[in-house]
């Protein structure tokens, strides 16, 4: 299995909230049904490939709709997804680590198992959908949800 890590971003968000919008995705998607006219058109953008559901999340990805289940969660650090439905599989890992009161480290991780000869093709892809997703952990609407 190899990983793909994102750089540690940082969410100006206390832990426990994180974690409980990311280890609850349908307690996320009932939120933001509700306050989608309060989230801000960038964080909206940043929704655009997510999708939360009542037991998981969908990404849109190059190989089509990917729905993810949590796997494991260990309160308030560690949010870990399995893939539902992929030809290869993986999983995605949110270690989250608190700075201080109001600000969390997050680091996204991509686990997937592939074949030596398509690492060295696809590596850099995964290395950037790694950092994208980081990216997003952090641009999530924590506090209007």
């Amino acid at each position: 299995m190899e990983t793909y890590k994102s750089d540690k971003v940082v969410i100006d968000h206390n832990i426990e909230l994180i974690y409980s919008k990311l280890s609850n995705p349908s307690m996320f998607k009932e939120q933001m049904e509700k306050n989608m006219d309060r989230i801000s058109d960038e964080a909206r953008q940043h929704l655009d490939n997510l999708k939360f559901e009542e037991d998981g999340i969908s990404i849109n990805s190059p190989m089509g709709a990917v729905k993810l289940s949590v796997s494991e969660s260990v309160a308030p650090n560690l949010v870990k997804y399995v893939a539902q439905s992929s030809p290869v599989p993986f999983g995605l890992t949110v270690n989250l680590e608190s700075i201080d009161e109001e600000h969390t480290a997050a680091i996204a991780e991509i686990n997937i198992e592939l074949p030596l000869m398509l690492r060295a093709m696809v590596g850099g892809k995964l290395t950037e959908g790694a950092q994208k997703m980081g990216e997003v952990i952090a641009k999530l609407p924590y506090g209007e949800m």
